[in-house]
């Protein structure tokens, strides 16, 4: 019997790599004599550096950059084994988790430090990057990031613009005479899962802006500012596209990622199973185990479990699901191809033993475990 596992996390308990051997040691249990391969799962947010990492046997690498409010954070992202390869999360450079609540503000956050991730590893030989953009605290229309990068923004007196969302209202100009000479040879696939355009009532200020700290004051200007640079931009690049679906994502780092970089914008949970050959591994086996922390209507939107399902459907592979919960929602995603899930919290406990990570690990091993003796014992 050969299994397929591939796990999402379990957001603050464990990884999806500690997620995959968890349930290979339950399966194992029932079937020693079970091929399990353990593929690391991931939506372009938070673990895709870690799940990329550890499946392709690459490395992390750590600096220091400008974090969102300007102080030095430090950043981790990784390098493939090629050499030639980057994974990279805007959260570990420009995310929410790094302003405190008491201080965010999108128009004073801004996205320099992740093009200083992407300089950092344009010197180490990168040019191919994976890049989930998740997270963010910004609303700059990655200005800062053009401008790590070498890009000048300018304003009217040819001088470079301050950073974040209030420094745009100063632009006048846009020159890329002096962005690093390597970005031509680079390439960039951008984990995106939104459809946002970068202005208007669905745009990144209107939509993302409140949970950023934008007061309902503050949203019809930095709306306002991001149409005037879409539009100056355009001037210089006509390709450019402030519509384009997902224009708006991070702030309007979908939109820089794409008028200034030529980037694709692609589901996160595509561009990691595709780099991780998951098809392939799915083509070849009996059955496919997936799952994450928790299972509800969202699992169904796009998240990483559904594309798992999916993939396996197109070889009629049965799909088994583990999640920490469950909800009542989640019955929906029998319809779109997940065949049984499973919680696999064993007894009464509260959420934060429940999470426990050495907690949450026998938890999900013993699910396996009793759901292949099932499956074991019927071949």
């Amino acid at each position: 019997m050969r299994i397929v596992v591939a796990m999402d996390s379990f957001k603050g308990s464990l990884s999806s790599p500690q997620a995959g051997e968890a349930v290979r040691e339950g399966i194992r249990r029932a079937d020693p004599a079970a091929e399990v391969d353990v593929l690391p799962l991931a939506d372009g947010g938070e673990g895709t550096v870690d799940a990329l990492v550890s499946c392709m046997g690459g490395e992390i690498h750590r600096i220091f950059v400008t974090g969102p409010l300007g102080d030095p954070v430090n950043c981790e992202y990784g390098v493939l084994p090629d050499e030639h390869t980057a994974v990279v999360e805007m959260c570990s450079a420009a995310g929410l988790t790094l302003v405190p609540e008491n201080r965010r503000d999108p128009r004073y956050t801004t996205t320099f430090g992740v093009g200083e991730v992407i300089r950092d590893a344009i010197r180490l030989g990168c040019r191919k990057y994976l890049i989930g953009i998740g997270g963010s605290a910004t609303n700059d229309g990655g200005a800062g990031m053009l401008q790590a990068l070498g890009f000048e923004l300018l304003d009217t007196e040819g001088k470079a613009i301050p950073g974040g969302a209030e420094g745009l209202k100063y632009l006048s100009q846009i020159r890329d005479e002096n962005a690093l000479p390597e970005l031509r040879d680079c390439s960039f696939r951008i984990a995106c899962d939104v459809t946002n355009p970068l202005c208007g009532p669905n745009g990144c200020s209107a939509v993302y802006g409140p949970q950023k700290g934008a007061t309902p004051e503050m949203i019809p200007e930095m709306d306002g500012t991001l149409k005037a640079y879409a539009e100056l931009a355009k001037r210089k690049y006509p390709e450019a596209d402030a519509d384009y679906p997902g224009a708006g994502a991070a702030g309007g780092m979908g939109f820089a990622f794409r008028t200034f970089l030529q980037a694709e914008l692609t589901p996160g949970v595509k561009i990691v199973t595709e780099e991780t050959r998951l098809e392939a591994y799915i083509r070849e086996a009996d059955y496919v185990v997936t799952g994450e922390g928790r299972l509800d209507g969202q699992t169904g939107s796009g998240k990483a479990p559904l594309g798992v399902a999916r993939i396996a459907k197109k070889y009629e592979k049965p799909v088994i699901a583990f999640a920490g919960s469950v909800t009542e929602e989640a019955a929906a995603l029998h319809s779109e191809g997940i065949d049984a899930f499973f919680p696999i919290v064993r007894g009464a406990v509260t959420l934060e033993e429940a999470m426990e990570p050495e907690h949450a690990k026998k938890n999900l091993a013993a699910a396996a475990e009793e759901v292949f003796r099932l499956i074991s014992g019927r071949r």
